[in-house]
């Protein structure tokens, strides 16, 4: 476990991850961790071809976020900083079951295990979901040029594999609490209400945290 707070937010795209995670580091004055998206130079490709350009997105992704991570552990957890990220590095797995190959599946999960194995694990987990509607809206609202190719089948399967990650994660890691957000119940960039509502369910799980710790 980090040796600070550590809170990931994650979801399916465009569910208001970075959003969240810039509001909760203003709120509690921890340090913003955001993974890189429109530096990778292979996700315009990506999108409009998956198959053609799903191990290039995917590696690049794996190696930006692995150096991120280590960069946060060194610096600021083993510092006794808090951070809070707008993801985790988890979720490469999520996207490179549904994009790769078999065959290049095989080698880029070998290559996640050997880089991952001793990141830091989030010690609370907020998780962002909504049904395939909100989504596509808040992706139309928010109008990145990158995203606009993106297929609704494709968010519809994402959706789905996001849910099945985030239930298996709750069994293997029981320790770790899963904090649910329902995007299509609560609007955290539109109502205040929403997002008062949130802290306070975070700063629950801090409080908890800060208990454990202290054992």
């Amino acid at each position: 476990m980090p040796e600070a707070p550590f809170i990931a937010v994650e979801g399916p795209i465009g569910i208001g991850k970075t959003s969240l995670a810039e509001k909760l580091s203003v709120h509690f004055n921890f340090h913003l961790l955001k993974e890189i998206v429109d530096e990778n130079p292979f996700l315009g490709k990506f999108y409009d071809n998956i198959e053609e350009w799903s191990f290039q997105t995917e590696m690049f992704f794996l190696c930006n976020r692995y150096k991120q991570l280590e960069d946060i552990e060194q610096k600021y957890l083993n510092q006794h900083k808090a951070v809070v990220a707008d993801y985790h590095i988890f979720k490469n797995m999520i996207f490179a079951k549904r994009t790769l190959p078999d065959d290049k599946f095989a080698k880029y999960e070998q290559i996640y295990h050997i880089l991952t194995k001793d990141m830091p694990v989030p010690n609370i987990m907020i998780y962002l979901h909504a049904s395939l509607d909100t989504i596509l809206k808040r992706i139309r609202s928010r109008g990145r040029d990158i995203e606009q190719n993106i297929k609704p089948s494709y968010l519809a399967q994402l959706v789905q594999d996001y849910e099945d990650y985030m239930n298996e994660f709750e069994v293997l890691h029981p320790n770790i609490p899963v904090i649910r957000i329902n995007g299509d119940e609560m609007d955290f960039v539109k109502h205040q209400e929403d997002l008062d509502n949130i802290i306070g369910l975070v700063d629950k799980q801090l409080q908890n945290y800060k208990q454990v710790s202290k054992r």
